[in-house]
């Protein structure tokens, strides 16, 4: 009987580590899990506003008429930088459509990520950006992150993203 609980246990232990390592070689860390329900930070997640203005915004989108967000550069690739370094690239997108373009949220995949984002609507044919935040803090090695950009565009959820080696 002892054995058999002994067994079970290891089965246990083993199988929460393998989900922890899958989960940090994934880019998903508890800050991002914290990030997107909008808990910690004071009721904010790493985008700047509360689950009610997101709730708020959301509702807001869903009643505007669609349109259509373009990224001529969804990806960036920030080459080489040095653990500790914070690094910033804004992500240009226009309103292709004939309605105003109101992005909702961007949320990271990682807490360590941070964007940022216009909180007024985009004029058909205008102009905007995605500024993202990386903190290269105890981030050693090849690092790719995104960022899930939610608007009332026809494809209402957008990913960008970025790649960067930490040394």
């Amino acid at each position: 009987m002892n054995s058999q609980i002994k067994s079970v246990l290891l089965t246990v232990l083993t199988l929460s580590l393998f989900v922890i390592a899958l989960v940090e070689l994934s880019g998903v860390s508890s800050t991002a899990l914290f990030n997107k329900y909008g808990i910690g930070k004071g009721g904010q997640g790493n985008h700047g506003i509360t689950s009610k203005e997101e709730t708020e915004r959301n509702n807001k989108a869903k009643a505007m008429p669609k349109t259509m967000i373009e990224f001529p550069a969804p990806i960036y690739n920030f080459g080489k930088v040095k653990e500790g370094d914070v690094v910033t690239h804004a992500f240009r997108f226009k309103n292709k459509g004939n309605a105003p373009l109101f992005i909702v949220n961007a949320q990271a995949s990682c807490g360590c990520t941070v964007p940022s984002f216009p909180k007024e609507p985009v004029a058909p044919g205008g102009e905007g950006e995605i500024v993202v935040k990386f903190d290269s803090h105890h981030r050693k090695g090849h690092q790719q992150k995104n960022v899930l950009i939610t608007s009332n565009a026809q494809q209402e959820r957008v990913s960008v993203g970025f790649e960067v080696d930490v040394e």
